[in-house]
């Protein structure tokens, strides 16, 4: 709620209580609808029980105490049980002056003592790349930390990589069996990507020894049994889990080298976390937690020893949580790991953005741990987002299956260069600085084109739409902060001029109407867990600004007081521009 609702709402109690006697403490605002006058609606149907009055003699009444009593509003008007405030313009330029004098508009400080939210984001394979898939999760646990920081709530970014079981002991097998000893420094090859390519080896010698084995034959299910690089795989695995040291000291530096890789990959993405788990040491976590919701009656066994829930009550099925050996499932370890988390950290909610392929993982998860007993779980998340496809044949990896995440870094890049150039936006830039702006715009264009969507969406995304310097991309929005900060240097001789008389005209008023929304934005999408809200939320204000641009000189004003109002309105949106794509996790540079 911004600080004019506050006021007004404050005002509302003393008129409805002088009214009709009554007592309330929340009073809800709407926008007014565009074909009617006004800026804030009331709606009075909840006040007609007090007022034993209609709801337009209700609304009536209630506006003329208001015009009488408070100064925000110049006039108001009925529409049926619809109260419609016209705030007076003073109150707006007032508002801008007050936001001007805020440091981080829109942000709030953390607050301190408080129980923070974590979020879970990436948690990758250590046998591949970071892939397309990893950009979307990536971005938008980002920025969900940083808009859910942004209301004043400490958070925790983490990540649980997945470096243990088969998948990078085909890896380490090929590796052994393939590569003659080389490693990422000996290539020059991201040891993400060295790792990548043996598992891929892997897959090739596998397929071809099924096919072999097939001829004598056997079914392909029976000749993948037989494989003897599967076998030395599934060996491997069992060395690794009894802490054969010559496995361990493979696996540990094969690991290192994809972690090396990723952390590249992340500081190319701009992202970062404050913790990683790791699956080597969480996936023995949750078997007495299994153990405890036995004797308790949460579980049951079946007549193999295995351990289950049955959750069809709920609408699901009955849930393997424990084989009969006593080995663990992918449910076993996430959640003793979710507990271990709440241990961990001073935290009352978590957020796990994973893709919607694992909807009914989450629902179980949560499930199991409300049963459990933990009153935290009713503040568990699951930000299920669509995948990513790309026009056809486009930017396709090495493997030909997925797009590897460097790939399509290095491609937004160079068509960010590509575009830059020929429109004329690196004119005065040395090479260094021209190197910058391409990353800084590439990354703009791609994270923008991503967050702009709503998270629950399957997205097409086309490199080429996205670094368009019109419409609804980041380089448009990136290059109106830069026009601002232009403005801001060539009219430094109006930095200390007043202004304070200047009474803004209907395009002004708007414009700091929408301004005045940032906070409120933010509050929605960090309730919504929707980046998407904020990314719209600076384009309808970008929109908003450069049609005021191309319509009303700023700096060649009528007057020095009007010059300095106008500048002084440019700066607080290039202020709220650049504070929302941080948001993002995006950079705005001040010259393009």
């Amino acid at each position: 709620m911004t600080d004019l609702q506050i006021s007004l709402q404050e005002n509302l109690r003393n008129i409805l209580k002088d009214l009709y006697d009554l007592e309330v403490n929340t009073i809800e605002f709407q926008a007014t609808r565009r074909d009617f006058e006004g800026d804030l609606t009331l709606v009075v149907f909840p006040f007609t029980r007090s007022s034993k009055k209609s709801p337009e003699v209700t609304a009536e009444e209630i506006g003329k105490a208001l015009l009488e009593s408070s100064e925000l509003v110049s006039s108001f008007n009925v529409v049926k049980g619809f109260l419609n405030l016209v705030i007076d313009t003073k109150v707006w330029s007032d508002l801008l002056q007050n936001a001007l004098k805020k440091d981080g508009y829109g942000i709030r400080q953390p607050r301190k003592g408080e129980p923070e939210a974590m979020v879970e984001y990436s948690s990758p394979n250590t046998n591949k790349p970071l892939h397309l898939g990893h950009i979307r999760n990536n971005l938008l646990g980002y920025s969900i930390s940083r808009i859910i920081g942004a209301t004043g709530k400490g958070v925790k970014k983490v990540q649980i990589i997945n470096d243990r079981g088969i998948h990078i002991c085909k890896s380490m097998v090929a590796w052994k069996k393939f590569s003659n000893g080389e490693t990422p420094e000996s290539t020059g090859m991201k040891g993400d990507k060295l790792v990548g390519k043996y598992y891929v080896a892997f897959d090739r010698a596998f397929k071809e020894e099924v096919d072999q084995i097939m001829e004598s034959g056997l079914s392909k299910e029976e000749a993948g049994k037989k494989s003897p690089i599967m076998i030395e795989a599934q060996e491997m695995l069992r060395k690794w889990e009894s802490g054969d040291l010559e496995t361990v000291a493979l696996w540990e530096k094969m690991n290192q080298w994809v972690y090396d890789g990723f952390d590249t990959t992340y500081d190319r993405l701009g992202v970062d976390f404050d913790r990683n788990y790791y699956e080597s040491q969480t996936y023995l976590l949750g078997k007495k937690d299994i153990e405890k919701g036995l004797e308790r009656g949460v579980f049951f066994k079946k007549e193999d020893g295995s351990v289950w829930i049955d959750l069809t009550d709920e609408g699901l099925d009955e849930k393997l949580v424990l084989r009969g050996d006593g080995t663990s499932v992918y449910i076993t370890q996430d959640i003793g790991t979710a507990i271990q988390r709440f241990e961990d950290f001073p935290i009352d909610r978590c957020v796990y953005v994973v893709g919607n392929e694992q909807d009914y993982h989450f629902k179980v998860l949560f499930l199991i741990l409300k049963k459990l007993g933990y009153e935290w779980a009713e503040k568990l998340y699951h930000l299920s987002y669509g995948m990513v496809d790309l026009p056809s044949g486009k930017m396709k990896s090495r493997e030909g299956t997925v797009v590897d995440a460097d790939d399509l870094i290095d491609e937004m890049e160079e068509t960010a260069g590509r575009i830059s150039e020929e429109l004329g936006k690196t004119e005065g830039l040395n090479d260094e600085e021209k190197r910058g702006l391409y990353h800084t715009i590439g990354m703009g264009a791609l994270k923008y084109f991503i967050l702009k969507v709503d998270p629950k969406k399957r997205m097409m995304f086309n490199p080429e739409e996205s670094i368009d310097f019109n419409g609804n991309t980041g380089p448009f929005i990136q290059y109106t902060h830069a026009r601002i900060q232009s403005l801001k240097r060539k009219g430094a001789h109006l930095r200390e001029v007043s202004h304070g008389s200047i009474i803004p005209n209907g395009s002004e008023v708007e414009i700091i109407k929408n301004i005045s929304r940032f906070e409120e934005v933010i509050d929605r999408s960090a309730e919504e867990l929707n980046p998407s809200l904020v990314a719209n939320y600076i384009y309808d204000l970008v929109k908003l600004y450069n049609a005021y641009y191309q319509q009303y000189s700023v700096l060649n004003a009528d007057s020095e007081e009007l010059a300095a109002f106008r500048l002084s309105l440019s700066d607080m949106v290039g202020r709220v521009v650049r504070t929302g794509m941080e948001l993002l996790g995006i950079d705005c540079p001040d010259r393009m």
